[in-house]
């Protein structure tokens, strides 16, 4: 019945603009999201975007929770930023093929009750750890860089500390697009010498295909996976 209830028309057209309006925000918002996440991971940037969206049109269908947004992490880009550095694209997919097996499980036994018994400081910690993970993974790309991507990376932090307090617009557009949007005419028309996500990879033109890992079934992939 539950099932039901959620391909019914009332759950899906009750609150059309709303439902547009924030699929749109929440769209540009995973743009530079994906990008980052997949730069962080080591992995072509259209890996991150192909992930975001085929993530978001599943969870349309089988559900989720009201505030919810699932997509990329800064977490998960951590964990298999060495997995796909040392193994390959193919292994990265598998483990996470596997993660979504063990969600799954773990979803039927109920384990994601246990979470209230876990300490408010170790979510802080991990939240805090997070974050100086992320921050030692972007050093490369800032250090040595010259003079031009300091005075950009400067402009970005402002752009996304000050742009959310300005009236109407602050609320409705996510500042690290606009950062993004502002930054990019600024190189462009400047002819500043910068990496861009360009030399990382190469962008998507064409939607992707499904395929299954090629990868040998045995024990020893279920170790690294793991």
């Amino acid at each position: 019945m539950n099932i039901l209830n959620h391909f019914s028309k009332d759950q899906w057209f009750s609150n059309v603009r709303g439902d547009v309006l924030s699929g749109l925000v929440v769209a540009l918002a995973l743009i530079p999201e994906a990008i980052a996440f997949s730069i962080i991971a080591g992995v072509d940037p259209k890996v991150g975007l192909y992930t975001s969206f085929c993530i978001a049109v599943v969870i349309s269908f089988f559900g989720g929770r009201p505030a919810m947004i699932s997509a990329a992490t800064g977490a998960m880009a951590l964990v298999l930023a060495s997995l796909a550095k040392n193994h390959g694209l193919e292994y990265m997919l598998a483990a996470t093929l596997l993660t979504g097996v063990i969600q799954i499980i773990f979803g039927f036994l109920k384990v994601g009750c246990l979470m209230k018994f876990v300490a408010r400081a170790v979510v802080v910690g991990f939240v805090n750890a997070l974050a100086i993970l992320i921050f030692m993974a972007q050093l490369p790309e800032i250090l040595g860089r010259g003079m031009a991507t300091y005075v950009l990376i400067a402009l970005g932090l402002g752009i996304i500390s000050v742009f959310p307090y300005v009236p109407k617009l602050g609320k409705i557009l996510p500042s690290p697009l606009i950062t993004i949007v502002a930054l990019t005419i600024i190189s462009v028309m400047m002819g500043l010498d910068v990496r861009t996500v360009g030399d990382m990879g190469e962008l998507p033109d064409t939607l992707p295909v499904f395929l299954l890992p090629d990868i040998p079934l045995n024990l020893e992939t279920l170790s690294i996976c793991t």
